[in-house]
Formats: structure tokens, sequence, C-alpha cells
């Protein structure tokens, strides 16, 4: 009997204190608390342990019952439900730790998981396959306005070696810090942003499948443009989306990987910067637009190694669109389509290789005003001219307050690139 009261004013406490998750659905809940084992009732279960280092529990989910998770610890989760939430809610330097096993929820207008507070959370898909689906409108509860299947307030990474499917009326993930993809493979469909973040979304390994989307990667803080860069270090990405592939407000970063675009435009950020990689974008606007997004940073465009194909489609669009500089170092761009640059500042090559329309050419022609007018050529540059970068130093050294190429993320505007 004591321990059935102790039950329900537990049950009562996580009712009125945790109901971002819950919305206006009515649902059950178990709660992993840091408290004395108890017995339960069939109607409520509670899950209790005492916590160590190495704390760890499995969990099935079940039909209108959330998962509250507020003890930092591995949580491994499977089973197939409807109108359930997985709930985190931990003290700010806690962690935790959420293995997809084999789970597979439907929801109607909830976030199938919910970061409330957390210091970081990790998602492992394991080798099953998993999905997760909201059908409806999501709904704003405690004035967050929830809008991605996996939604997080703190910083999420996601990585494995399974499967997870996810289909969204809105975003598939969305974090309003960073978002980080290290392994696994990934199949999103949705109306809105595949992959959204306000700092930045980093994609260090995986397989990466999205079709029907607005964005497909977007990373944008709407209250400060100095925050919302991408950069990918290797995978495979491969997105139909129906604005833009791939949408950074600063920088833009491509180290490796392979990636299929098929896109409005195919790449969009201020500061765009390709150090490798197979790139294949099909768009129907601007393949690449180095556009003037951020007052931090310097509009550029810059390709350094890698091989890049863009074809485009008729009319007033362009291969590569620079509101600043275009630098061509290294690597192969193929461009076909009726304007393959427009760029509005200098345009520098210093050893790439340029084909336009199947013809190689050693100029960068700028689409202006409907006319072209020609680049820099590197047959009108002395031996010791064609040595130079586009900060007029000798290739490979580093002109003073830069870092090498390969290892510049950023390019502050008014400070060293970092």
């Amino acid at each position: 009997m004591k321990n059935k009261a102790v039950i329900i004013l537990l049950s009562i406490m996580m009712g009125l204190s945790l109901t971002a998750c819950s919305g206006n659905t009515t649902t059950e809940s178990i709660s992993l608390k840091n408290e004395e084992t108890m017995e339960a009732s069939d109607e409520k279960t509670m899950i209790s342990k005492e916590m160590d280092d190495a704390y760890k529990k499995e969990i099935t989910v079940k039909d209108s019952q959330d998962v509250i998770i507020d003890t930092e610890g591995t949580y491994i989760i499977s089973g197939t439900s409807k109108e359930t939430c997985i709930m985190v809610d931990v003290e700010d330097d806690e962690e935790v730790n959420i293995v997809l096993a084999g789970l597979s929820i439907t929801n109607e207008n909830r976030p199938c998981i919910f970061v409330e507070n957390a210091g970081k959370v990790n998602i492992s898909v394991n080798d099953e396959s998993n999905s997760l689906s909201v059908t409806g409108e999501f709904v704003t509860v405690d004035s967050t306005e929830t809008d991605g299947v996996i939604f997080s307030k703190d910083d999420i990474e996601i990585g494995g070696t399974g499967t997870l499917n996810i289909m969204s009326t809105a975003n598939c993930i969305t974090s309003k810090d960073s978002l980080i993809i290290n392994g696994g493979e990934y199949i999103l469909e949705c109306d809105g942003n595949a992959l959204e973040a306000h700092d930045k979304i980093e994609v260090y390994e995986g397989s990466i499948d999205i079709e029907r989307c607005n964005d497909g990667i977007h990373a944008e803080d709407n209250d400060d443009d100095s925050a919302g860069s991408v950069y990918i270090v290797n995978g495979d990405i491969r997105i139909n989306a129906s604005d833009d592939a791939i949408h950074a407000t600063t920088t833009l970063r491509i180290d490796s990987g392979t990636l299929k675009l098929n896109a409005a435009e195919g790449l969009e950020a201020t500061d765009i910067q390709i150090n490798g990689g197979d790139i294949d974008i099909e768009a129907s606007d601007d393949g690449i637009n180095a556009a003037n997004k951020s007052s931090a940073y310097k509009v550029v465009f810059e390709l350094n190694d890698g091989n890049v194909t863009i074809n485009m489609a008729a009319g007033d669009t362009d291969g590569v669109d620079s509101n600043g500089d275009l630098y061509i170092n290294g690597g192969t761009i193929n461009i076909t389509g009726q304007s393959a640059f427009d760029y509005d500042g200098e345009a520098v090559n210093n050893g790439g290789t340029i084909i336009v329309n199947g013809s190689q050419t050693d100029t960068i022609p700028n689409q202006e005003f409907g006319g072209m007018k020609g680049g820099f050529k590197r047959t009108d540059m002395s031996e010791d001219d064609r040595m130079l970068g586009p900060m007029g130093v000798p290739q490979g050294e580093v002109p003073q307050g830069e870092v090498p190429q390969g290892e510049r993320p950023q390019n502050k505007v008014g400070g060293k690139r970092q």
C-alpha cells in the first residue's frame, strides 16, 4: 500500500513537470528515476534503479506510453508502438546514450524522440532496422514549437551501423544546437528539412538518402547570422530537394565523400570550400551559390581538390554563382549549361581543370548582364605568378593570420581564418 502511494505521487509529479513530450495527448509514462526500485501496478509502470557509472537499461515500448529518461546512462530501446515519445530531461552536465535496437514508433503530432535538456545525447542505430514517423501536424507544447521526428534542444550525435527510416510532415531531425552524423544508414522523407540545426551540422561518415524534402541539409539560426555551418568530412549522400540540397548560413566545407544532389540549388552558403570528394549536381537554379547570408563571413567559392560535375537546367541559371570571389586551385569542375560562372569579385584559376559544355578552358568566363566576361587565364601569368595563391602568396605558404588549405572551416570577416 505504501509503495502504491509513492507510485501515484511520483506519477502526478512527472505528469506536471514533464508535459513537453505529451502535448494534448493522454499517455502513460515510464520514468527512469534514481529512486528505490518499487513494485508497480499494471496500469502505470515505474522503472527505477540505483544509478552507477555503467548504468544501462533495456526498454520495450508500448502503445500510448511515453518513456521519460531523467537519469544519465545508456538505454537500449526496442519494440513497436503508436503514440510513444521518448523524452530526455537530465542535468546540463549529464550525457544520455540511446540505442535503437529494432524500434518502430508512429505518432500523429509529437516527436518520437524529444530532448528537453541534456549535456549531450548520443543516439546509436544498431544492426537492426528502425523506423520513426509523424503523420500529422506537429503541436506546440510548453511554448516549444516542435517540428522534427527527432527534436533536440541540445547537442545531439547519431551514429552506428544499422538503418534508420524517418518520415515526417515537417523535419526529420531538428537540433536547436549542433547535429553530428557519424555512421549508419538513413532513409529520410519529409515535407520540411531532412536535417536541420541552428549551430552546425557535421557528417563524418554514413549513408544518407533524402527524398521529397524542402532542404536536404539546413544549418541556420534566424537570430544569429554568425552561426549555421555545414561540414562534410566523408559519407555517401543522395538528396532530392525542392529548394536547396545543402544550405548553410556561414560556411559549407566538403573534404571528401560521394554526393549526388538534385535540387533547385545544390550548394548554398556564404563561404563554400571544396577540398575533395565526388560531387554530382543537377540544378534548376544555381548549381553552387556563394551568397551574402552572413555579415561575419566573406563571400567566396573555393575549389581545392575533388571532382565537381554540374548539369544546369535551361534559362537564367548559373553553374557557379558567387556574389564575391571565386578561386579554383585544384580539382576538376565540369559544367554543362548556358552560364557556367557568374561572379561579382575576382576569379582566379591557379591550376584546376575547368570544363564548360564539353570543352576544357583555362579561363573562368563570367556571365554579366547577359554577356560573357573572361576571368583570369593561367596562360597570362608568369611562371612565378602561376605559383601564387588567391591571397597573392606562393602556393604551399600561408599568409600571416591564415591557416593552410584543408584546415579552414571558417573565414571570418575582420579576423583570421579559424
